[in-house]
């Protein structure tokens, strides 16, 4: 009795460590839903962000259930890298409640939150900084934020849509002064509606309940008018629709609650792209509020529910698909709790995509998450995947890190009119050629906000947590779930190069390790080619002995 309540103790770890041995190192996992072993502290309330340091924050309830409250938790992934196996952390309340709002990860790592359908958040917005595990309020917006988007701009500046008035207005945040200004209206109603950015940066929506579609384009500052779509996207009662994300070759898709879908197909010159039907939801699905998530081998993951009708907009059960865009075919595939259709309405889930290839899954009022991993005979797309140039260590103690893609191939999961989980940002990941241990870096001070930036040279600032042991490590950049090829990371103290062994001491072991590779470059790292000469030699010999003794704080 006493070994198999042990082995029903253990049985979540094993599962996490040999879902995240598949997930990091490629291996076929899946399509499986794994239950996050540990329960969050407190019932989710909708939103998930991940954060640049690798960690997922999540809004939770503090008060009745339906979303409502100002709490946060955050869930971190353990040694080895599993968000499975990862612990639940408590954070800072925001200073108001909001339930239903606008989320951008800004290019500094800090996090913006506007509105809220309900709660006391309506008007105002504020900003969270996880250094500091502190909440700033900003200046009101200046109109309600309610059903509303946002959309980070190419200087990092924030779109925020307000549903206000005629429903067409909007401001831009700027996160450097922490002050609104107005920004250019849109030409129909954005109420409701799905944002997606294109390969250009600009943004593309569907006005509410209309067949028309517009363009935001940065660089002009202005909404124009693009084609009308062939297909109803919005209902006719709740005026709801789902979400839309970019696709690999450069189209988008949008999802409807209608049941239709529609490709969109960028110009390739001039100001209006064209539309076409897409393949039609099955079994009388749509997606009215329902969220949807780019996996990283190019196929979307997506809840549906039926079709609304006349005092139904929204209905149980909620299916799940994986839908493949280059056969237009939908695969139904199972449940988070089991089974084929959970009985709940699709406005409960949301979808976050994870570096490891995961999508996270949050339902509301549930203390338990869960993670996708889609497996099968497809892994990451090859042409999401990020490259590193170089990595140089600045002045400051940040490293800086240089290549292409680092900004994915998507922005990740998309809900709809309702808080951006976007995750279109660097996340770096380093593992340790010791033990194997996983650590994720801080990056911040991104240059690019945009997605599919092709050849184009990117960069992104990190930082190595003060926990990371100096040693060896394979650095890796993720975007959306799709690693780069590792490179070999020498941590080591700035002032004390010549430890190789990392005992904060030049003498007899570092002296044996030098030796051991003389005449060589040290293998990837360059481990005791002090001098950079691609060779060990007298040179580094000759520095190591210089450094002699305990190495300087």
């Amino acid at each position: 009795m006493i070994a198999s309540r042990a082995i029903q103790h253990l049985a979540p770890l094993l599962v996490a460590l040999a879902a995240t041995s598949a997930a990091l190192g490629g291996g076929t996992l899946g399509p499986t839903w794994y239950s996050i072993a540990a329960l969050s502290p407190a019932a989710s309330g909708g939103a998930m962000l991940l954060l640049s340091d690798g960690t997922v924050m999540c809004k939770v309830q503090t008060g009745p259930a339906g979303g409502l409250g100002n709490g946060w938790v955050r869930l971190r992934p353990n040694a080895q890298g599993s968000y499975i196996a990862g612990t639940w952390s408590t954070l800072a309340s925001m200073g108001q409640t909001r339930y239903y709002f606008s989320s951008q990860v800004l290019k500094d790592g800090r996090v913006y939150v506007a509105g809220g359908e309900y709660g006391t958040g309506l008007a105002n917005a504020e900003v969270y900084n996880p250094l500091t595990n502190a909440w700033t309020p900003t200046p009101a917006p200046g109109g309600n934020v309610s059903d509303a988007n946002s959309e980070m701009l190419p200087d990092g500046r924030v779109l925020q849509a307000l549903v206000a008035g005629t429903l067409r207005s909007n401001v831009i945040y700027n996160p450097v002064t922490n002050l609104y200004s107005p920004g250019p209206s849109c030409l129909g109603i954005h109420n409701e509606s799905a944002w997606v950015k294109l390969r250009d940066s600009s943004i593309l929506m569907v006005d509410r309940h209309a067949f028309t579609s517009e363009r935001y384009r940065p660089t002009t500052n202005t909404w124009t008018a693009d084609a009308n779509v062939p297909v109803a996207l919005y209902d006719d009662f709740g005026f709801e629709t789902g979400g839309a994300v970019l696709l690999p070759d450069g189209r988008a898709i949008h999802l409807g609650a209608t049941g239709n879908t529609a490709y969109y197909t960028p110009p390739l010159s001039g100001n209006v792209g064209s539309w076409v039907a897409g393949p039609s939801l099955p079994a009388g699905q749509g997606t009215p509020d329902a969220p949807l998530a780019m996996m990283h081998n190019g196929k979307i993951l997506c809840a549906t529910a039926p079709i609304p009708v006349s005092g139904a907009v929204f209905s149980t059960p909620t299916s799940f698909y994986e839908l493949d865009t280059n056969t237009n075919s939908f695969t139904q595939v199972g449940a988070p709790t089991g089974g084929f259709t959970v009985n709940e309405v699709s406005y409960a889930w949301t979808f976050l995509c994870l570096p490891d290839g995961g999508v996270m899954c949050a339902r509301l009022d549930s203390t338990q998450y869960w993670i996708y991993y889609t497996g099968g005979g497809l892994g990451p797309l090859a042409a999401g995947k990020p490259t590193i140039s170089s990595v140089t260590r600045e002045a400051s103690g940040a490293y800086r890190l240089l290549g292409t893609q680092f900004n994915g191939i998507s922005q990740g999961a998309s809900y709809g009119d309702d808080w951006q989980m976007n995750t279109n940002y660097p996340i770096v990941r380093l593992t340790s050629a010791l033990n194997a241990n996983v650590h994720y870096c801080r990056t911040f001070d991104w240059s690019s906000t945009g997605v599919q930036t092709g050849s184009a040279r990117v960069s992104t600032l990190m930082t190595v947590p003060s926990s990371v042991p100096y040693g060896v490590y394979s650095l890796f950049v993720t975007a959306n779930g799709i690693a780069s090829d590792p490179r070999p990371f020498l941590y080591a103290r700035p002032n004390c190069a010549a430890d190789i062994d990392f005992d904060g001491l030049v003498g007899g072991g570092d002296l044996a390790l030098l030796l051991a590779g003389w005449l060589t470059n040290g293998g990837p790292a360059g481990l005791g080619d002090l001098d950079g000469s691609g060779l060990i030699d007298g040179g580094d010999l000759a520095l190591m002995l210089g450094s002699w003794g305990v190495c300087p704080p």
